[in-house]
This record gives structure tokens, C-alpha cells and sequence, in this order.
């Protein structure tokens, strides 16, 4: 029995996940550029087939679309855990990332028990790792 585990984000180059995100609106321009050529040769198969090929592209763009907050996600803790009792705002700051997708992510792992509220001095709360 074969056991992998997939990469993180930050074992691809940069090129290979521009390519990565390229690949399934190519595949979804191809099927409707085949399906429109089908439709006017009246190849009911071919047709089927590229519409196949439609809705497979449209899948895999959503699923990496639903995917990418949670690639972020150990992103975030790392840096928590190299950083007790970080603000919002200066995690945001550091990992270059908007402030609204850090707290969904800082939300996603309280709600997970990874992560925990050390402290809401002043509006500003703080993240530590669970002791």
C-alpha cells in the first residue's frame, strides 16, 4: 500500500503553482472550444466528452478556489508558534497576507483547539499556541 502526503505550498516553486492555477481554466477553454467545434459537426460524443472535460475543469478550479484557506492555515500557526502572543494585525503584517484571511484562519484554528486567546487588552486580541 502506497502512503503519500501531499506537499506544502512551500516545497513548490512559484512558477509551478502559477502553472498549477493555469491548468484548469486552460482545460475549461479547450473542452468548450471542442464542445463549440462538436456542435457544429453534430458529434453528439465528441461533444459529450468536451463538456465532460467543462465541468471536470470547472471542478478542479473550485476544489483549489476551497482549498487555498487551508493551505494557509499551518502557514499561520507556524508563525503563531515562532511568535507567542502575536496581535492580528502584526501576523497579517508579517506573512504579507490581508488582515480579513489571517482571522479566518486564526478563527478556523482556535475553533480546532490549536490555537488559543491569550489576551484582549484595548480591542487588540492575542494568539498563542495551546500550552
Amino acid at each position: 500500500m502506497l502512503i503519500t502526503t501531499p506537499l506544502p505550498e512551500d516545497a513548490l516553486s512559484k512558477p509551478m503553482l502559477r502553472s498549477l492555477r493555469v491548468t484548469s481554466p486552460l482545460l475549461f477553454v479547450v473542452g468548450a472550444m471542442n464542445a463549440v467545434t462538436a456542435q457544429i459537426e453534430g458529434n453528439r460524443g465528441a461533444l459529450a466528452t468536451a463538456l465532460c472535460l467543462c465541468v471536470c475543469a470547472a471542478g478542479l478550479f473550485t476544489e483549489d478556489l476551497l482549498q487555498q484557506d487551508l493551505r494557509r492555515d499551518p502557514r499561520v500557526l507556524a508563525y503563531v508558534a515562532a511568535h507567542p502572543n502575536v496581535s492580528l494585525a502584526r501576523a497579517a503584517g508579517d506573512l504579507d497576507l490581508p488582515l480579513q484571511k489571517v482571522e479566518v484562519s486564526l478563527a478556523r484554528l482556535v475553533a480546532a483547539g490549536l490555537l488559543v486567546h491569550t489576551g484582549e487588552e484595548e480591542r487588540v486580541r492575542t494568539y498563542s499556541t495551546r500550552a
